[in-house]
C-alpha cells in the first residue's frame, strides 16, 4: 500500500470537503486572487523601435559618432521630455557595422525581428542598396538622407525606400548652380573645367553620368578622378589635378579621405576657396584634421552647424542636463554630424506622429510608417514650432517623390567655424525628373514591378489598417 493513500473509505470521506468548504474556499481562491491581479504590473507601453546599423569604430567612426550620437539624443529627448510620441516610447538598438555592407547586412538580419520597427537608418550607400529588397519585402521604411540611390526618389517604384532632403544627383545640381552664380550665370560655365575627385565606392561614382550631362548641356568640361578607399594618398591625383589647371575641383569624400584632400591640395598650391565639397565633405572632422590648408573651403549642406537652436538647446538641458547624452565629446553638439542626426531624428519622429494621427496613438507598423514619410510635409513654420528654424529649411515628402523638394545651402569654413554663404538653392527638377524616372521605371521592368499610383498607396495601407 501506497504511504498516502488512505486506509478505508471513511478516512478518504475526511479529505473531501463538504459543499459549505468548497464555496469558503472558492470565496478566498476569489479575494486572493483579486489581491494579487492588483499587484500585477500594468501591461508594457506601446514602444516604436529604431534598430540602428551605426559605425563607432574604422575610418568613418566620426561621421557615424556624430549621426547616431545625434539621431539618439532626439529620441532621448522625446522620451523625456514629452513620454514618448502620444505615450508611445522610442526605443533603439545599436549593432556595430564599421561600414561595412556585410556587417550591415548581419545586423539588418539579427534585429529585423525585434517588435515594432519604424524604420531603418543606415547611413551607408553599400548598406542601403543590399537592403532594398529586404526592406520591400518586410515593408519596413528604409532612410537614407543625404544619399542613397538616386532614383529612388520616386515612389511608385520604391514605396519603401526614403533619400530624404536630397539625392546624389540633386545635390550636384545644386553645386552647378552655386557655381553658376558665383560666376555670374549658367551661361558663364561655357569653356569652365570642373575637375571631381571622387571617393572609389558605390557612393563616390552613383554621380559620375549627371555630371557629363551637366557638362554637355552647360558646356563645361569635367575630369572626374577616383581616389580609392579609404583615400590617404591622393598625391598622384592633385598632380593631375594642378596639371588640368580646372577652374574648380568638387570633392565628393568620405572620412578621412577629405582632410588629406585639403592638405595635398595646399601642397599643390589650390586654392581653398576653389574646391567644393559635397554633403559628406562638409563637416568639421573633415576641416580641423587639416588646419591652415581648410580656411576658406566652401561644402555644400542641408543643415546648418551650431547649437543655437532652440531644438539645441532644450537637447543641452534636458538631454545631457540629466546624463543621457550620446556624444562623450560635448564640442560636437551642435556640430554637422550631430545636427543631422537630430534633423534626421526630427523627420523619423515627425513621420511616427503623422501616421499616429492616422492610425492611433499606439505601436505603428513599418507600413504605417511609410505612410507617415509619404505624408512627411514640414513647412517653415512647422521647422519653427519644432525648434529647428534655419537648422533646416524645410521637408515636403509625397507618395512618388521620397526625396522632397531638394533645398540646399552652402557653407565656408573660416578657420574656426562654419558660415553660411548662400541663400537656399534648388536643384533643377525639369532636367532631373526625366532621368530618374527612366532610371527608375527600367528598374520596375528588370524587377517586374508595377509602377504604383497615388490609388494603390492609399489602398496598400487601408488594407493594413482594416487588419
Amino acid at each position: 500500500m501506497h504511504p498516502t493513500q488512505p486506509k478505508s473509505d471513511d478516512t478518504a470521506h475526511r479529505f473531501r470537503p463538504n459543499l459549505l468548504q468548497l464555496r469558503k474556499l472558492s470565496l478566498v481562491a476569489s479575494i486572493t486572487l483579486g489581491v494579487v491581479g492588483l499587484c500585477v504590473p500594468p501591461a508594457q507601453a506601446d514602444e516604436q523601435n529604431f534598430p540602428l546599423q551605426s559605425y563607432r569604430v574604422g575610418p568613418y567612426a566620426a561621421g557615424g559618432t556624430g549621426f547616431f550620437g545625434g539621431f539618439i539624443d532626439y529620441l532621448n529627448l522625446i522620451n523625456i521630455r514629452d513620454g514618448g510620441v502620444n505615450g508611445v516610447k522610442l526605443t533603439w538598438e545599436e549593432g556595430e557595422t564599421q561600414y561595412e555592407v556585410e556587417r550591415g547586412v548581419e545586423v539588418y538580419e539579427r534585429l529585423k525581428t525585434q517588435p515594432g520597427i519604424a524604420a531603418w537608418n543606415p547611413l551607408s550607400v553599400g548598406i542601403a542598396y543590399a537592403m532594398i529588397d529586404r526592406i520591400t519585402q518586410d515593408k519596413v521604411p528604409l532612410i537614407t538622407i543625404n544619399h542613397g540611390r538616386t532614383d529612388s526618389t520616386d515612389g511608385r517604384v520604391f514605396p519603401y525606400v526614403f533619400p530624404l532632403l536630397l539625392n546624389p544627383y540633386s545635390e550636384t545640381s545644386g553645386i552647378i548652380n552655386f557655381i553658376s552664380g558665383k560666376l555670374g550665370g549658367v551661361e558663364k560655365l561655357k569653356g569652365k573645367k570642373i575637375v571631381v575627385l571622387y571617393h572609389g565606392s558605390p557612393y563616390g561614382k552613383e554621380t559620375i553620368p549627371i555630371y557629363e550631362l551637366l557638362a554637355q548641356k552647360y558646356g563645361f568640361s569635367v575630369q572626374q578622378i577616383e581616389v580609392p578607399h579609404p583615400g590617404n594618398e591622393q598625391q598622384s591625383q592633385w598632380l593631375t589635378i594642378r596639371q588640368a589647371r580646372p577652374d574648380y575641383v568638387v570633392l565628393r569624400g568620405w572620412g578621412v579621405m577629405n582632410p588629406v584632400a585639403l592638405k595635398t591640395a595646399q601642397k599643390v598650391g589650390f586654392p581653398a576657396d576653389h574646391i567644393i565639397g559635397n554633403v559628406w565633405s562638409n563637416s568639421e572632422e573633415d576641416v580641423i584634421p587639416a588646419g591652415n590648408a581648410a580656411k576658406g573651403y566652401i561644402a555644400i549642406t542641408t543643415q546648418a552647424s551650431g547649437s543655437q537652436y532652440p531644438v539645441l538647446q532644450e537637447i543641452i538641458k534636458t538631454v545631457y542636463g540629466a546624463g543621457k547624452g550620446n556624444l562623450q565629446d560635448k564640442n560636437r553638439i551642435g556640430s554637422v554630424y550631430h545636427n543631422l542626426g537630430i534633423v534626421n531624428g526630427i523627420l523619423n519622429v515627425e513621420a511616427v506622429r503623422i501616421a499616429q494621427q492616422k492610425f492611433g496613438h499606439r505601436t505603428l507598423t513599418g507600413d504605417e510608417v511609410r505612410w507617415g514619410f509619404e505624408h512627411l510635409r514640414l513647412d517653415p513654420d512647422r521647422v519653427a514650432a519644432l525648434g529647428a528654424k534655419d537648422l533646416f529649411h524645410s521637408i515636403n515628402v509625397t507618395w512618388d517623390n521620397h526625396e522632397g523638394d531638394g533645398l540646399v545651402t552652402f557653407q565656408q569654413w573660416d578657420g574656426a567655424k562654419w558660415k553660411v554663404i548662400s541663400d537656399w538653392i534648388a536643384p533643377d527638377w525639369a532636367l532631373l525628373r526625366p532621368i530618374i524616372e527612366k532610371s527608375s521605371t527600367a528598374y520596375a521592368a528588370e524587377h517586374n514591378i508595377k509602377l504604383r499610383t497615388a490609388t494603390d498607396a492609399e489602398e496598400v495601407i487601408n488594407s493594413v489598417a482594416a487588419k
